[in-house]
């Protein structure tokens, strides 16, 4: 008696899934109206508000049901994620201007993160391996192509350059969050740091804090900063 053949294990990562089979009715949701309700629900309540329940509530579905559509909360993320990185407007090719290229790429990343404060935290631990982002990548890598790198040390440009924009979005969060806090809380800042200074303990902390340079623009920050990480992108 020949063996039974095996059913082959579904694919974990969502990208090798067909997302549906051909066979039977149309169905009555896509991949892409269950990733578009979930940003939407993150951009109004945070990620702790992303569930499969909330998500069926907003497109009028039963729970279980886009479970066929999206079996792993995981996969979501990995939906998610692609989503929001369409929301680039990339040119058909890049220019002849490759700083120029970056600059636009960086700006246009902040605005997004801007818009889905949560995706900072999706970018840092999650690989961006869908269509848009390949997308994305494929645009960075051309930017890149007469630069003196090896194939490893663009990815690392692509990935450097990304971290510095993630770490610069949750700077502005940070400071709108102090910004926001009581006043008491923000007199007691002022009064710790001054006796900090005061302490003769670190004389660094105080010369800098003593020269001051008024209030900082964000603009002009990210730009400055932005350029000497480009000019560290095509460093071999």
């Amino acid at each position: 008696m020949p063996p039974e053949k095996s059913t082959p294990a579904a694919a974990e990562l969502i990208w090798l899934r067909p997302e549906r089979t051909g066979r039977g009715p149309r169905p009555a949701h896509s991949r892409a109206s269950i990733a578009e309700a979930a940003v939407a629900l993150a951009d109004a309540e945070g990620m702790a508000a992303v569930t499969m329940r909330r998500i069926a509530a907003e497109l009028g579905a039963g729970t279980m049901s886009l479970y066929n559509y999206v079996p792993k909360k995981e996969q979501l993320l990995d939906l998610m994620l692609d989503a929001v990185c369409g929301e680039y407007r990339l040119p058909e090719q890049p220019s002849d201007d490759w700083r120029a290229d970056l600059r636009l790429l960086a700006h246009q990343q902040l605005d997004i993160l801007r818009r889905h404060p949560w995706v900072v935290t999706l970018i840092r631990t999650r690989p961006s391996l869908g269509p848009n982002s390949l997308l994305y990548t494929e645009f960075f890598l051309g930017v890149l192509r007469d630069a003196e790198l090896t194939g490893s040390q663009k990815m690392e440009a692509l990935a450097m350059l990304s971290g510095f924009i993630c770490q610069f979005a949750d700077w502005e969060n940070a400071t709108r969050a102090a910004a926001g806090s009581s006043a008491e809380w923000q007199r007691e800042l002022v009064e710790y740091l001054t006796g900090v200074a005061m302490s003769g303990d670190y004389p660094q902390l105080a010369a800098t804090l003593g020269a001051g340079s008024g209030p900082t623009d964000p603009a002009a920050s990210f730009d400055r900063l932005l350029d000497k990480v480009i000019t560290l992108l095509a460093t071999p």
